[in-house]
């Protein structure tokens, strides 16, 4: 069980660094005022993100096919529902990828468009990266959901430290409020991602070096 522990922990810094450079990659060009005109010249950098960000919506799902085994002997209605949400997560990241493919076509279009054709074609971008918006953030809060299980599995049972599970916590309940208050139009910035990202590195590292405490005992 260890194995599968320590091989999530990969997972987990896997997804982690796929996600952050994907994002970094792909949201400054989604963010600029004039960012239609611009996508169809940055599209190797707007592909480069999209395979990264492909990358973290799979690894997502291993790493609840990995950690399930080990979950379910503690709880296993938690445990199908942390595999579940992630499953969800997954799919909801992969169909918000859909977007970016689509404006890299618009841009081409609106290069080539003429003037009085612009407006038009800006509008089904901002559609498209409001829909990308949101998906994420629906992601978020399927992922915050889904980790707030796992969070109390790992605390009933001690496979790690409590101490680690609490920062778990804290960091997905942040996570859903800033994703909750983002979908309704208020936006808090990253500070509540902060103790969710503590978690995200600390816990594989963790699984990697220790693994889980299987002396703990079942109930």
């Amino acid at each position: 069980m260890n194995r599968n522990a320590r091989v999530a922990g990969v997972l987990f810094l896997v997804s982690t660094g796929a996600y952050m450079i994907g994002s970094g990659l792909l949201n400054p060009i989604l963010q600029e005022p004039e960012f239609l005109a611009g996508i169809f010249v940055d599209r190797t950098r707007v592909t480069a993100g999209l395979l990264l960000e492909w990358i973290n919506a799979i690894a997502v799902v291993g790493i609840a096919m990995l950690l399930y085994p080990v979950l379910k002997k503690y709880n296993e209605a938690f445990a199908t529902g942390y595999l579940s949400s992630r499953i969800l997560e997954s799919a909801l990241l992969m169909i918000s990828l859909i977007a970016p493919i689509v404006l890299i076509t618009l841009s081409e279009d609106y290069a080539s468009a003429e003037a009085s054709g612009h407006s038009h074609l800006q509008s089904i971008a901002d559609l498209a990266v409001e829909a990308h918006f949101m998906l994420f953030q629906l992601a978020m809060i399927v992922l915050s959901l889904g980790s707030l299980l796992l969070c109390y599995v790992l605390y009933r049972s001690e496979l790690v430290p409590r101490w680690l599970s609490v920062i778990g916590f804290i960091g997905y309940a942040g996570l859903l409020t800033s994703s909750c208050l983002a979908i309704s139009g208020h936006d808090t910035g990253s500070i509540l991602y902060i103790p969710g990202a503590i978690f995200e590195i600390v816990l594989p590292l963790w699984l990697l070096v220790k693994g889980f405490n299987l002396r703990a005992e079942t109930s």
